[in-house]
């Protein structure tokens, strides 16, 4: 069974940082592409950002490039957002997805 667990979010200031996480388990994640993709309040999903199963080519959504790194842990089934220079409209659920499959997210809002 898939089963994808985030973590990491919560409360900053406009400017902060935060480092999200998702433990995947249950398919062999070193051979599979993982994404970020959030969902703010009253929108629609919106894909963040891609990484390959290697983890050297990654790609982000315009609104995001230059502030956020994904990255991953092979030897520990685990992929990263970290997040730098924090907007408002940043504020959202975010969920790690590999395929069809998605986590249960992690809130991240940001506000003064």
């Amino acid at each position: 069974e898939v089963q994808l667990v985030e973590s990491g979010g919560g409360l900053v200031q406009p400017g902060g940082s935060l480092r999200l996480s998702c433990a995947a388990s249950g398919f062999t994640f070193s051979r599979f592409p993982m994404n970020w993709v959030r969902q703010a309040p009253g929108k629609g999903l919106e894909w963040v950002s891609t990484i390959n199963f290697s983890g050297i080519v990654t790609s982000y959504r315009d609104s995001v490039k230059g502030r956020f790194t994904v990255s991953r842990d092979n030897a520990k089934n685990t992929l990263y957002l970290q997040m730098n220079s924090l907007k408002p409209e940043d504020t959202a659920i975010y969920y790690c997805t590999q395929g069809a499959f998605r986590g249960q997210g992690t809130q991240v809002t940001v506000s003064s």
